[in-house]
Order: C-alpha cells, then structure tokens, then sequence
C-alpha cells in the first residue's frame, strides 16, 4: 500500500498516533509543492487533511491536489464542529470528512470505508474485541485509542487469547503455543504475564482475562455466556 498524504507537518499527534495503530503508511507535508515533491512512484494512496488547525492552507492544498490530479480518491478532510456550516461550499475538494480531535476507531472506519469505496488500498490485519485492537503488522495494541506498552511476550499472549475469545486454555497450552514447544519455563511465567498485562490493560479491562479455576485463562466472555 502506497502512503497517505496527511497535512499538516507534523500532524496532530493523535492523529499520527491512530494511523500508526491502523498500520497505514503515510507522509506529512507542508504544502502543494511538499505533496508533488514528495508523491510516491505509484501516487499517494489518498489524503488526510487537517483543516481545523490551518483551514486556508488546507482548503488552498485541497484546491491545488484536485486540479492537479496529485492526489486520486479517497479523500478525508478532518474539520472542528464550527467548520461544519462551511463544509457545503467546498464539498468538491474532499471525499468525506471527520470530526476533530480524531477517534481512532472512527478514522479507521471512515478510511475503511473510503477504500472499500474507491476499491484502492486494502485494510491492515487487526484484531479487534470491543475497544481494544492488535495491529498484527506493526504489533501495537491500544484500548479506546491509548496505546498499551507491552512487551514482546506480553504481545503475543495477548494476541493468543483475543484471537480466540470465549476458550479456555491451560497454563501448559499457553506455555507452548506462546512461548514455543522448546521453551522450558514453568506455568509461573504464564501467570506472571498475565498479571502484568491486567495491570496494563487498567482496572476497567483487567476482567478481560479471566482466571478460570483449576484449569487456566480465558480471554473474554465464555461461549455460552456463562
């Protein structure tokens, strides 16, 4: 996948941030000179751009990529809820827009669905439960947005368990499929990340694991509801 163009430069940091945890390449510039400088061989993919910190240079930047046919579909323009009465006189210069301060669950599905759309692009691996998502080409993680700091081994036996919500599995089970059939740990080191990734997950999350009596951890709620 080709980089997005996103203005301005640099970026707003939430902004960076979810693009990041979508696992969508992307390049900021400054102007129309900066895009056409900067545009990959095989063109931008699309745009995102702010115009809620500098509304006359991103309209100007609109003007300019649309006429110069530097930038193809699909376009997302990101405004503040007093740019929203305007937005009808300059509906040509995007393809859809986006409140600010950007979500990054709403990003994701706008740039979803602008590319399903367009039929460009295509949509990083992720794995999603609720408000919590797995980059699986990037391994970040995030809940509601805020990125988790794991480690590696704290990544992959969170990956383990959410690609897999509702089973239970052994401590022994865990051992191997996570760590590997040649790890010779002990069903200690299993509960030692599990109860640090509670801690990091936060006291309104930490229930997503749950310890199931005797036999192991179950990631999420039971498959029959119990």
């Amino acid at each position: 996948m080709e980089p997005l163009l996103i203005f301005p430069d640099p970026p707003a940091s939430e902004l960076a941030e979810a693009l990041d945890l979508g696992g969508y390449p992307w390049k900021a510039v400054a102007d129309a000179d900066g895009a056409a400088r900067l545009q990959p061989d095989d063109g931008w993919a699309g745009a995102v751009v702010g115009a809620d910190r500098d509304a006359e240079g991103a309209f100007s930047l609109c003007r300019s990529l649309r006429k110069r046919d530097v930038v193809l579909e699909p376009f997302l323009l990101l405004v503040s809820g007093s740019q929203l009465a305007d937005l009808d006189l300059r509906e040509d210069l995007f393809d859809d827009f986006c409140l600010t301060p950007v979500r990054p669950r709403e990003l994701e599905a706008r740039l979803k669905h602008l590319f399903w759309r367009t039929g460009q692009g295509s949509r990083p691996e992720l794995v999603e439960y609720g408000d919590l998502v797995l980059n699986l080409e990037t391994y970040q993680a995030a809940i509601s947005g805020r990125p988790l700091d794991l480690t590696y081994m704290e990544y992959e036996l969170l990956k383990f368990l959410s690609s897999h919500p509702g089973k239970v599995f052994t401590r022994e089970t865990l051992l191997s499929r996570v760590w590997g059939y040649d790890y010779y740990g002990g069903a200690r080191t299993v509960d030692v990340h599990v109860r640090r990734l509670r801690a990091k997950l936060g006291d309104d999350r930490a229930a997503l694991i749950h310890t199931v009596r005797s036999v192991g951890y179950r990631f999420g709620e039971a498959r029959w509801g119990l």
